[in-house]
């Protein structure tokens, strides 16, 4: 069983990285049941607002684990 804490991480940690492609991931299921539920044009636009951040975490994910294989 969970007690909720979680260790902290530092913002160069690739945790952190993952875990904001969590909420983003989080983000787009919501904004697709709102979408199904009311389609609107400035849904589409923030769903495809998150798609780009979630381009930006890829492009950050891939240099942390650059930069963890160069630690090795």
């Amino acid at each position: 069983m969970s007690s909720g804490y979680t260790m902290p991480s530092r913002e160069d940690d690739p945790v952190h990285t993952v875990r904001t492609i969590g909420r983003l991931a989080q983000i787009l299921i919501e904004l697709r049941d709102e979408y199904v539920h009311r389609p609107r044009a400035d849904i589409l636009e923030q769903i495809e607002q998150r798609l780009d951040d979630l381009l930006a975490q890829r492009a950050d994910l891939r240099n942390r684990i650059e930069h963890a294989r160069a630690e090795k």
